[in-house]
């Protein structure tokens, strides 16, 4: 049968997370679906449609879905599911929060924050905080899967699938969007970035934070990022969080800047291709999954690297 990716968009363009998505579908078979569910979205479907690997785009356009509430969609997806073997979205907060509906109402077993595919029934996925790898198989008829997106590469372009209109049940009436605070940055997103620079409590301070590592953020057209004890401590917003209880993150480059490594950070950057730790502490836990490691004084070390990089 075939393979159902719940695109993640704004109505206009896809999200990066919905690419490797899709290739963590491609890797079930061969015949894979995008649903793009909103209003006035024909833009987003137009951009799906150009996934490679993608055979078929289902349109789902209302109103009531311009929001893309959870209640909303599970409601639709939960009506297409019979004619799907997997349906697969990004594990993200849009797709916690809106799967397991799904699976509750379908009564299977969500398997959830997958980070590998063996075979059409069986996955591996990260326990203990990323410390060890379950493999867990599934004999539901329909699986219900969330995905890892840093454990996939995405998806390129070149396809040219057919776009198909689904009507979208009615609107549930469970739920309805107030408002929407979107933070405008001209920064790379946190989640999508290549290069990130992620400052912890070593900073010292919110201002310390901004003056060290925006500097060097911008020589390196970077993302930043930050541990949870920075973010506890006030020094940056709850949305720099990098770790297993804020964004899991894996770009070209990853610099940790007096980051001690604590077991929840690691979970969230240790697939890093390079991992650059500075820290004064040669015993910090950062160093064990760092790829160069620089036992220094940030507070020199920092606006000299940053000088150096011209």
């Amino acid at each position: 049968m075939s393979i159902l990716v719940i695109a993640e968009h704004d109505n206009q363009a896809i999200k990066a997370a919905t690419l490797n998505t899709v290739t963590a579908a491609a890797a079930l078979g061969s015949d894979v679906h995008v649903l793009v569910a909103g209003s006035a979205c024909g833009a987003a479907a137009e951009a799906a449609a150009k996934i490679a690997g993608v055979a078929k785009v289902l349109v789902a356009d209302a109103a009531h879905l311009e929001a893309q509430t959870a209640e909303n969609v599970a409601e639709l997806v939960k009506g297409l599911a019979s004619g799907y073997s997997h349906i697969l979205v990004p594990a993200s907060s849009a797709g916690k929060n809106m799967l397991p509906r799904v699976a509750a109402q379908l009564d299977v077993a969500q398997i959830s924050d997958i980070v590998a595919i063996e075979d059409a029934d069986t996955f591996v996925r990260p326990i203990y905080a990323g410390n060890a790898l379950a493999t867990v198989k599934s004999a539901d008829a329909i699986k219900l899967i969330t995905v890892r997106t840093t454990a996939f590469e995405a998806a390129g372009e070149g396809g040219a699938a057919a776009i198909e209109a689904v009507t979208a049940p009615a609107d549930l009436g469970l739920a309805t969007l107030v408002s929407r605070e979107i933070v405008k940055s001209a920064r790379p997103e946190l989640g999508a970035a290549k290069v990130i620079v992620s400052g912890g409590r070593g900073v010292g301070s919110g201002e310390n934070y901004h003056a060290m590592l925006e500097p060097l953020a911008d020589k390196l057209g970077a993302a930043l990022g930050a541990s949870r004890a920075a973010v506890d401590a006030g020094y940056v917003p709850n949305d720099y969080q990098v770790g297993q209880t804020g964004k899991i993150v894996a770009p070209q480059l990853y610099i940790a800047v007096g980051i001690s490594g604590a077991i929840q950070h690691l979970a969230g950057m240790k697939d890093s291709k390079v991992i650059v730790a500075i820290n004064k502490d040669p015993e910090a836990p950062i160093f064990q999954v760092a790829d160069y490691g620089l036992v220094g004084d940030l507070f020199s070390v920092i606006p000299e690297l940053t000088k150096a990089l011209g």
